[in-house]
């Protein structure tokens, strides 16, 4: 029996030894093109939408106004397209990220486009809080609590007809291009 307790004690001691030789060699998948680790995905979100649910807002403190639409386009160019691309022109990196950054103006499933399904507190949560390990930055202190409402706002209503004014200027390419043509890409290296 004593034998026993020695080989039950040794044997839980060693078992956070190799998992932090495991960590320390560099033996988890950490880079993008990696599979996930098994239930990764069930890790991840079961949490993250437990803590949405429990602190989101229920009701926006503005209206979906016009006015307030347009802003929420000129704030989603700015600091959101790069990754979660334009109206008709999806991001050219965001499916090389890990997890992939989503394309807000993409339809998918039946007809919802983006994040138009999801209740408004839920995107305005993820807005100002960010996700980690996803790339998503916490905008809190990037931008105000109006400004985090006007792109919910806009992209709660993403399914909707837009004001024509809002649409152009989501419908506008952005000043640069993260992706170099053929011309302007560096010599090939020897």
């Amino acid at each position: 029996m004593k034998g026993f307790l020695v080989g039950l004690i040794l044997g839980l001691l060693a078992l956070p030894v190799i998992g932090l030789l495991y960590l320390r060699l560099g033996h988890p998948p950490v880079a993008v093109v990696d599979s996930a680790l098994p239930m990764e995905q069930q890790i991840v979100h079961e949490p993250l939408h437990a803590r949405i649910d429990r602190e989101m807002l229920k009701n926006a403190p503005i209206s979906a106004s016009e006015t307030n639409l347009l802003g929420g386009a000129h704030v989603y160019r700015v600091q959101c397209a790069a990754c979660h691309g334009l109206y008709g022109r999806p991001s050219s990196f965001a499916e090389y990220m890990y997890p992939d950054a989503p394309q807000l103006w993409q339809p998918h499933g039946s007809g919802v486009v983006g994040v138009s399904d999801d209740p408004p507190g839920e995107t305005y949560w993820k807005v100002k809080n960010g996700i980690r390990l996803t790339g998503m930055p916490s905008f809190e202190h990037v931008l105000s609590e109006t400004q985090m409402w006007q792109v919910t706002l806009l992209l709660a209503n993403a399914d909707k007809t837009l004001p024509s004014d809002v649409l152009d200027l989501m419908k506008q390419p952005l000043n640069f291009d993260p992706a170099p043509s053929e011309e302007n890409q560096l010599p090939a290296m020897k």
